[in-house]
């Protein structure tokens, strides 16, 4: 028994690190299809739009059959809260992060985005959910990590370098024809703009991470929640979509390539990730949840070279290093910190359990017990006194 609940104990504390490296994958498989898809043609405008109409038709069924007991009232406050919500998301870091991934490559893109938990940690720490004390050794390693981190971003965006050949490149790249369009090669210019829109699709994206936690201390239904925020998405990309794209024929989809992107992003990299990022949020803060988007920049470079022959710069691995770096020391300073706080939680009677004090604890148990056990006997035998002294009633 003692073995399963140290079993039991392990998952449950295994469970937002689970979930979160499952959504890496998840994040990965999305930058690999969208890219093909954006190779292809697919405006970026519409495929924001249906990728948003796919989640909030995937999660709605449930947001409205399992929460419809618990769900909150939605006040006005709350409702611009989800509505900037959904502007933050679905609007402007999708629309932004499409153009930038057009313009460069999906490990350069997911790179970038190691930027998510720096820029979430300082804007936590100015709306006041992060605290920073600079003599503890943690607080400074989030600091440190964050500078390392914005270093690391910004080395690859103005530092290219030379080509990186993989070991399998040369057996891989020759077949890569089946991808229409994928080996052509951005120039400096695009790679720079691209590399700029990234930077503001990632600032969205942590702005969207700030929000929705202090949106989840009222609006506890997150179901709910990531159906309303999608279906919002799904209404204001549909408003600049018509702005932005004059083309009517860029509304057609088949069942090709350009649904597969549309379906998967919706159903994976929206209305599953907001639900599950929401659910590990609850528990561990928003610098938590954004701090493993490096396993996702391993995985996409890996699948990118296979898939897409995408070619790996030494800039490219050198900013990737600094930001992963970066990163980590941020996430021990937040691992650091969450002990603390798991420790501070932790009842003083219970602290006290240990060795003699738990002896003590027991025999004063044990006594009381006793004595109780004493004195519902005396009450006993004083009833029975009474009832035998007392005369039979009479007939």
């Amino acid at each position: 028994m003692e073995g399963k609940g140290c079993l039991g104990n392990f998952l449950e504390k295994a469970k937002p690190y689970i979930a979160m490296i499952s959504l890496q994958f998840g994040y990965a498989g999305m930058n690999i299809i969208t890219k093909v898809s954006l190779n292809r043609g697919m405006s970026h405008y519409v495929l924001v739009v249906y990728r948003h109409a796919f989640a909030t038709a995937v999660i709605a069924p449930f947001a409205l059959v399992l929460e419809r007991k618990v769900r909150p009232k939605i006040t006005f406050p709350i409702f611009m809260q989800l509505f900037v919500l959904g502007l933050l998301g679905p609007v402007i870091d999708q629309n932004f992060y499409y153009a930038g991934l057009k313009f460069t490559s999906p490990t350069f893109s997911c790179a970038m985005s190691n930027m998510l938990p720096a820029m979430t940690f300082v804007m936590a720490v100015l709306c006041r959910m992060e605290k920073v004390d600079i003599k503890k050794v943690r607080c400074q390693a989030k600091v440190v990590g964050t500078i390392v981190t914005v270093a690391g971003a910004m080395l690859m965006t103005l530092y290219k370098g030379r080509v990186l050949n993989m070991v399998w490149s040369n057996y891989i790249h020759p077949h890569k024809s089946y991808v229409p369009d994928a080996t052509t090669e951005p120039s400096d210019k695009d790679w720079f703009k691209g590399s700029i829109l990234l930077i503001i699709a990632t600032l969205a994206w942590a702005s969207f991470f700030i929000l929705q936690a202090i949106t989840l201390r009222k609006y506890t239904a997150q179901l709910s929640l990531t159906a309303i925020v999608c279906f919002l998405g799904t209404l204001q990309s549909i408003a600049v979509t018509f702005v932005m794209e004059h083309n009517s024929s860029a509304w057609t989809i088949g069942w090709d390539m350009n649904l597969l992107a549309a379906a998967y992003a919706g159903i994976v990299s929206s209305s599953i990730a907001y639900y599950v990022q929401g659910l590990v949020m609850q528990k561990r803060g928003p610098v938590f949840v954004t701090a493993f988007s490096p396993l996702m920049m391993i995985i996409v470079a890996i699948m990118g070279s296979f898939i897409l022959a995408e070619k790996i710069y030494v800039g490219g691995v050198l900013g990737a290093v600094l930001i992963v770096a970066g990163l980590y020391s941020v996430l021990w300073g937040k691992y650091k910190e969450y002990k603390e706080k798991e420790a501070e939680e932790i009842p003083e009677p219970v602290k006290g359990c240990i060795g003699n004090n738990l002896t003590t604890m027991v025999i004063e148990d044990f006594e009381a017990n006793d004595v109780e056990m004493q004195k519902t006997d005396a009450n006993k035998m004083a009833v029975s006194a009474v009832a035998i002294s007392a005369p039979a009633p009479k007939v």
